[in-house]
């Protein structure tokens, strides 16, 4: 009987690191997703730069509205980059958990 118990309890305990372990991948493709929307978001930004700059030179004052329209959709962008820096910060700080956790884990399990 006690083997018994303490078969299902190793049983538990590999089922609590394969949950770890899968956290853990979660967490990291979600990173990985953040990083490739803040890079494409990067390059829409250089878009509008290189767009930007473009008008300027060739339009001087006809497209005053189209250029503020573009200034405003930048500024958007970089608030959507700064929401996706925390969204990355948080993710990044339950990963530090998820692997601290996975660490205590192994120590006690291995000990």
């Amino acid at each position: 009987m006690l083997l018994l118990l303490l078969l299902l309890l190793l049983l538990l305990l590999l089922l609590l690191l394969l949950l770890l372990l899968l956290m853990l991948l979660l967490l990291l493709l979600l990173l990985l997703l953040l990083l490739i929307i803040k890079i494409i978001i990067i390059i829409i930004m250089i878009l509008i730069i290189i767009i930007l700059l473009l008008l300027l030179l060739l339009l001087r004052l006809l497209s005053l509205l189209l250029l503020l329209l573009l200034l405003l959709l930048l500024q958007l962008l970089l608030l959507l980059q700064l929401i996706l820096l925390l969204l990355q910060l948080v993710l990044l700080l339950l990963l530090v958990v998820l692997v601290l956790l996975l660490h205590c884990y192994c120590y006690y399990y291995y000990s």
